[in-house]
């Protein structure tokens, strides 16, 4: 890239030193620093400018001397412009150097609060995608980790009303609430209510100070997939229910009566229901928040979910939920007005079997 400014110095100087001495190139030198300020640091930027003077001083002797007021003007205005296009090279240097380190702490906070999910649990292959609407974010209010319980893996997944650092600082909330309730063992609605009284405290307690905490509430799904029988619980906390992939068809799991989104007000295990589903060798299991099928086209329509699932010829779940990441993105043109997190998990068989 330096080849760009060195040669426009190049050229112009020998230009200008062959043309009439009416006829003046060399003010076009000023390109040569300012192009290079444009992929280069202000080292090289500097150094280009320093050159480009060095070539209009040259100049200037060959036409008439440097006593002329027209070079002396040439260089000078050369010099100031040179210096100024280094100095904002240099100030847009460290800027960018403050923002990578912004960045840096910025992603490793964000990786200690969505932990990126294990490839395998026991019987169970997992992957999944997360989509921020938040500029410039990996996370935002929507939310999911696993746990290994004494007889089952442990899958959360949720959505917090809101966006932003609010519903990030939320999400958190309940995903240490959720961590820290493993070594429980709880039953599903026992954790179902233990995941809303942590909110709805938390919220009390000066959670939200940007909002009406009684407006506050996260739609929620808790799934045990268990260890030794090919079967799973649910809890569906007024959560989008999941899609069971079976022998190339797509069942959506309305399997129990979905309780109220979490942290509306303090319950107990008695104010939710758990449900059961087959969950054997081969399936897949597909879970959403509803970014995903909220998600609108050009023309208005929401993404297709159980269609575009049911379309899907690949083979595991890395590949079916990079392939949904993927097809929602074209859906929207690129963009997504609403974080969009997805989980797919398969059952095989686990690893002391194989």
């Amino acid at each position: 890239m330096l080849a760009i400014p060195l040669g426009l110095i190049v050229a112009i100087s020998v230009l200008d030193v062959q043309t009439p001495k009416n006829i003046h190139l060399s003010p076009f030198l000023i390109a040569a620093p300012a192009i290079t300020a444009s992929f280069a640091g202000a080292a090289a930027t500097g150094a280009i400018g320093i050159l480009a003077v060095v070539a209009q001083v040259i100049i200037g002797q060959l036409q008439g001397g440097l006593s002329t007021a027209n070079h002396e003007a040439q260089i000078g205005t050369l010099l100031v412009i040179s210096a100024l296009v280094t100095g904002f090279r240099l100030a847009t240097d460290v800027h960018q150097r403050k923002l990578t380190q912004v960045r840096s702490v910025a992603e490793a906070a964000q990786q200690v609060l969505l932990r990126p999910l294990p490839d395998r649990l026991g019987p169970l292959r997992i992957a999944s995608t997360y989509l921020a609407a938040e500029e410039g974010a990996r996370i935002g209010g929507d939310l999911y980790a696993v746990v290994a319980t004494h007889e089952a893996a442990r899958l959360v997944i949720g959505d917090v009303r809101g966006k932003g650092l609010a519903a990030i600082g939320d999400a958190s909330v309940l995903i240490g609430a959720f961590r820290g309730s493993a070594y429980r063992n709880l039953s599903l609605t026992a954790v179902a209510a233990h995941l809303g009284n942590a909110m709805r405290w938390n919220w009390d307690h000066g959670g939200r100070e940007d909002s009406d905490p009684h407006e506050s509430f996260v739609t929620a799904l808790v799934l045990d997939a268990y260890d030794d029988r090919p079967l799973a619980g649910l809890v569906n906390c007024g959560h989008p229910p999941p899609l069971l992939v079976r022998d190339g068809e797509v069942h959506t799991l309305e399997i129990c009566e979905p309780a109220p989104p979490l942290g509306l007000a303090m319950t107990s295990e008695s104010d939710y229901k758990a449900g059961t589903f087959g969950f054997e060798e081969g399936d897949l299991l597909v879970l959403y928040t509803d970014g995903l099928i909220e998600a609108r086209d050009t023309t208005g329509a929401f993404y297709p979910l159980a269609e575009r699932v049911a379309a899907w010829t690949g083979d595991g779940p890395l590949s079916l939920a990079r392939y949904l990441q993927d097809d929602l993105l074209r859906h929207t043109g690129g963009l997504v007005h609403d974080d969009a997190a997805t989980v797919v998990i398969a059952r095989e068989p686990s690893a002391t079997d194989t």
